[in-house]
């Protein structure tokens, strides 16, 4: 299916990916019926969806099933009298109605909205009210109904709610008799237009309320890059992503992109992450490529590697946040596998990244993706030169790239704020290598000012976590009336160190940061925990270390 969407499949280099690289976009495309149903007409027994969960069922899925499913699950709603426009959030985990309800919602040109499981009373509120909700599709399990029936009586938007069970509570429409008694579907007369908008995820910043990032229906396209180059994918791949449906990644990586390039998406329906389990699941289903944050990456290399057959996985990619060096290079001794770095955000597709035919450099996100013209400049707007930092941005006086988001829904202000004058501001700042490779430093929020040196919290992460002691680090700064601020590591200790969090250690840590990197680098606090507080992606949240600090 991606020969049909671009001039030129196969790239030998960067150089000819910059050249060549031309994705086509058509009228109306709709991911439903111009992929979905394509290879439900092409392939119909083509495997699509692999699903496991943590009970032992399994089921492989073909996309004549999905297409199957969809349709169902679209004539269902429009027998709710959801169509066009309206906005449905999804709050179903990694079950498999997901896939149908998402894909059904494209082929009503509905815009659907992906939540975590974890939103409290409040966050729906906010949510049904910001975005006009008019239907949540939803697990039937005890806290999310609790949560969803709390916020009910202050969301006068929406009209429907269904759950695909196990419970089913008063005032809760049944999803799978839904979609069983629903007619035949019927493919709406007005069809979707490429600027409507077909997605949107409420994203946290560091103050304020969740942005709603809208995106159109083409943004689909824009993740062939993602999978066809930055995750190697072709139509014999059985591809795991690890994300939760309520967070972007998970279109990253288990739907778009993988489909367009023909191949089966894995999915492991788990409640309680374990790196054993994930393991298991590589070797029973002979998982060919794997993608996660860095987070998970730390984890697999803590196991014992030499218990599972991993002969199947040829090929892994890493995203969500930077990438220590030293995670690649143990990753790399005990897999043989180089961990491919990628770099994008829930407003663009991927943006940066090392493709199959680069050499990663460790630590480095890789080079542009020549979809997006990609610069660093500073405070005064300048492109800054090679070794120099400078916020990552993206310029559109060209053209808005595939892939980048319309608008902050219903926020003219922020959207202006964050892309003015041909110039999309990602908040991100890095510094370019010699020969072109970015590396990241951190937000602009992160960076550390102290004694007038500009310290990224990145840099001294990657330093700890070359020692043996550390599991996983966040570095912020925190108030010093003298320096302005000093870095602050917060540690979390492998499992041989638990119980040696003494001054001794910290000062061992602290010496080691200042052999690894500049001496005034060192974290002058050091603070040991049993976990990092982080995202539902697995983004490690500073900004609530901040917070703590000054409590």
């Amino acid at each position: 299916m991606v020969e049909k969407y671009l001039s030129q499949t196969h790239f030998t280099s960067q150089e000819d990916f910059i050249k060549n690289l031309k994705i086509n976009v058509p009228e109306n495309f709709n991911f439903g019926y111009d992929i979905v149903d394509a290879w439900a007409e092409k392939e119909p027994d083509k495997p699509a969806l692999l699903w496991t969960n943590d009970k032992g069922e399994h089921h492989q899925y073909s996309f004549a099933d999905i297409k199957r499913y969809s349709d169902m699950t679209a004539s269902y709603f429009q027998s709710l009298g959801i169509g066009r426009g309206d906005m449905v959030m999804l709050i179903l985990k990694r079950r498999v109605e997901f896939w149908f309800s998402i894909v059904a919602l494209h082929k009503i040109g509905a815009t659907v909205i992906p939540a975590t499981h974890l939103l409290t009373k409040k966050d729906i509120v906010y949510r049904c009210n910001a975005a006009d909700i008019k239907a949540i599709v939803c697990v039937g399990e005890d806290v999310v109904l609790k949560h969803i029936i709390e916020a009910m009586p202050d969301c006068p938007t929406v009209k429907e709610l269904i759950s695909i069970g196990p419970d089913m509570p008063e005032g809760f429409k049944d999803f799978q008799e839904g979609i069983v008694k629903a007619a035949p579907f019927v493919k709406p007369e007005l069809p979707s237009e490429n600027e409507d908008i077909s997605l949107m995820y409420f994203t946290s910043g560091t103050t304020g309320d969740p942005k709603m990032v809208a995106h159109d229906f083409t943004y689909p396209l824009g993740h062939i890059v993602t999978a066809s180059y930055w995750h190697n994918l072709n139509e014999n791949s059985l591809h795991l992503t690890i994300a939760d449906t309520g967070w972007g990644k998970a279109v990253w990586g288990k739907l778009y992109g993988q489909w367009i390039a023909g191949a089966n998406v894995f999915v492991y329906d788990h409640e309680k992450f374990t790196p054993a389990d994930i393991l298991q699941k590589i070797e029973d289903f002979h998982v060919t490529s794997l993608c996660a944050p860095p987070t998970i990456f730390r984890f697999l290399i803590h196991e014992d590697l030499t218990k599972y057959n991993l002969s199947s996985l040829k090929y892994c990619t890493i995203a969500g946040e930077a990438l220590n060096p030293a995670v690649y290079e143990s990753f790399k001794e005990l897999t043989g596998i180089k961990l491919m770095e990628g770099f994008g955000q829930t407003e663009t597709t991927l943006t940066i990244a090392t493709m199959p035919w680069m050499e990663p450099k460790p630590g480095s996100m890789g080079v542009p993706n020549p979809q997006y013209d990609v610069d660093l400049i500073d405070g005064e707007g300048r492109s800054v030169e090679a070794g120099e930092q400078g916020e990552i941005v993206i310029r559109t006086d060209k053209c808005k790239p595939l892939g980048l988001f319309k608008e902050y829904y219903r926020d003219a202000e922020l959207t202006h704020e964050a892309w003015n004058n041909n110039i999309y501001y990602t908040g991100d700042v890095a510094w370019r290598d010699e020969d072109g490779y970015l590396w990241f430093v951190g937000r602009t929020d992160d960076v550390i000012k102290s004694s007038g040196y500009r310290i990224g919290p990145f840099e001294v992460e990657s330093a700890l976590m070359t020692h043996p002691a550390v599991m996983e680090c966040a570095i912020t700064g925190v108030p010093d009336e003298i320096r302005g601020q000093v870095v602050k590591a917060t540690v979390v200790l492998a499992p041989a160190y638990k119980e040696l969090g003494s001054d001794a250690l910290i000062k061992e840590l602290q010496n080691h940061v200042k052999k690894v990197t500049a001496p005034y680098k060192y974290p002058r606090v050091i603070e040991f925990v049993t976990e990092l507080p982080k995202t539902i992606s697995g983004k490690i949240r500073r900004v609530e270390i901040r917070q703590n600090d000054k409590k």
